[in-house]
C-alpha cells in the first residue's frame, strides 16, 4: 500500500536492474495486437474498465476460446469463454498483490462484457511458467476492500508508514521509500527543533 501511495500521492518512481528488465520484457506484450488461430484468440494490451468498482486498467493478454456459452466480444464472430493472462518478470511464485490485480482485471470483464469468469493466469515471463489464479469470493472482497482503501488514502493525500521486509531489498524504491527509517518526517523535524534549541 505505501508504494501505491508514493507513486500516487508523491508521484515517486526510480527503476533499478530488476524493473528495467521486467519493462523490456514486457515491451513486446505491452503492443496492441490480435493474435487468432482458428476458434482460439489472443488479444494484448486490451483496455478494460469497471464503473461500479470506479477503475481502469490494461490486461496484458486476455485468450478468449469459443464457446458456445460464452459472451460476445467486438470483433470477434463467435461467442468466447475469457481467460485474463498477467505478464510478470522473475521466478514464479504465489504473490497475493499479482492475484488481485488480475481479479480485479477479470472482475472489469464481466462488467463490461455481462459474463462470469472464473480463473486465470500469472504467467512468469523469466521462467515461462504459468500460475494459474482462481477468482474466489474472498478474492473479490479484497479486491473491492483494497481499491476503496486505496481511493481513501488518495483522498486524504496519505503515505503509510514502511513495514520493513525481505521484499525492500530488491526494491527499486528502496532508496525513496526509506524503510528502515523509523521517524516519520514530523518527528524528525521536531528533533531538528529540539536539538536547535540546545545550541
Amino acid at each position: 500500500m505505501r508504494r501505491a501511495a508514493l507513486l500516487i500521492n508523491e508521484n515517486i518512481w526510480s527503476e533499478n536492474a530488476d524493473t528495467a528488465k521486467g519493462r523490456i520484457e514486457h515491451e513486446r506484450v505491452h503492443s496492441r495486437r490480435i493474435e487468432r488461430r482458428g476458434t482460439e484468440i489472443k488479444i494484448f494490451e486490451c483496455d478494460v474498465y469497471s464503473e461500479s468498482l470506479g477503475v481502469t486498467g490494461k490486461c496484458d493478454c486476455i485468450e478468449a476460446s469459443a464457446h458456445d456459452h460464452g459472451c460476445r466480444v467486438p470483433g470477434i464472430a463467435f461467442p468466447v469463454r475469457l481467460y485474463p493472462i498477467e505478464y510478470k518478470h522473475g521466478k514464479a511464485r504465489s504473490e497475493e498483490e499479482y492475484e488481485l490485480q488480475l481479479c480485479a482485471q477479470a472482475m472489469c470483464l464481466e462488467e463490461m462484457h455481462q459474463t462470469s469468469i472464473h480463473e486465470g493466469a500469472v504467467f512468469y515471463i523469466s521462467s515461462h511458467k504459468r500460475i494459474p489464479v482462481f477468482f474466489t469470493h474472498e478474492m473479490r472482497s479484497k479486491v473491492r476492500e483494497t481499491i476503496l482503501a486505496i481511493e481513501s488514502m488518495r483522498r486524504e493525500f496519505r503515505v503509510p508508514p514502511a513495514t520493513y521486509g525481505a521484499k525492500c531489498e530488491k526494491c527499486s524504491m528502496q532508496g525513496l521509500c526509506m524503510p528502515k527509517v523509523k521517524n516519520s518526517a514530523k518527528d524528525y523535524c521536531r528533533l531538528l527543533r529540539a536539538e536547535a534549541s540546545e545550541v
